[in-house]
């Protein structure tokens, strides 16, 4: 389980196809790497996925291809930064919010405005995502918390504070470009029981 509220960034060094998964080698930093440990949890812009193996600064990681078919990560290429976030202790401030690290799907930006020194970031998403955002509701995007703002039938905007842009790799998002989805995954669970209340007993 993680909190959306971003450590750092990662820089990919290795990606290679292997038995059809992707091996994925990311730089996160010396002090973090004596730190992490082999079966341990970490989110890359809201992937979550399970450390394989460390090497100097490095961690190594198998992307599977529910994964690779699911999120950006398929698309991303060496040299890239991504998110990252260690799972959350138990003991800890929970910030942000409540965020699993499962993606449930991609979207698209389709537009960048300047608000004061804030950025407005208008995403695109799949209908059946866009249906279950509220107003002021949180979602995780490239595993960053967020608050969705004037969700619509075809997706959302969001604003990024001069920090985010900073400690995230949100601050160089374009037009064009896909990211990572989260639902915020209370909203999910109570989206899918009125679902299934709505839905006739004989279906």
């Amino acid at each position: 389980m993680f909190t959306g509220i971003v450590e750092g960034k990662a820089r990919i060094t290795r990606l290679e196809p292997v038995a059809g998964r992707v091996e994925l080698e990311v730089e996160i930093g010396a002090d973090l790497a004596a730190e992490v440990r082999i079966g341990d949890s970490i989110s890359l812009s809201g992937a979550c996925l399970t450390v394989v193996g460390v090497r100097g600064a490095c961690a190594r990681f198998q992307v599977v291809p529910e994964s690779l078919r699911m999120t950006s990560l398929g698309g991303r290429a060496v040299g890239a930064e991504l998110n990252l976030e260690r799972a959350m202790r138990a003991d800890a401030r929970l910030d942000g919010h409540i965020v699993q690290g499962h993606v449930d799907g991609v979207g698209t930006v389709r537009e960048l405005r300047a608000d004061g020194d804030d950025r407005m970031v208008r995403i695109e998403c799949a209908p059946e995502l866009a249906a279950q955002l509220v107003p002021k509701g949180s979602i995780a995007v490239e595993g960053v918390s967020l608050t969705a703002v004037a969700p619509d039938a075809t997706g959302f905007w969001v604003a990024l504070i001069p920090h985010t842009r900073v400690i995230t790799t949100l601050g160089a998002l374009a037009p064009g470009q896909t990211v990572n989805l989260e639902l915020d995954v209370l909203g999910k669970y109570v989206f899918r029981y009125l679902a299934q209340r709505e839905r006739p007993a004989n279906s």
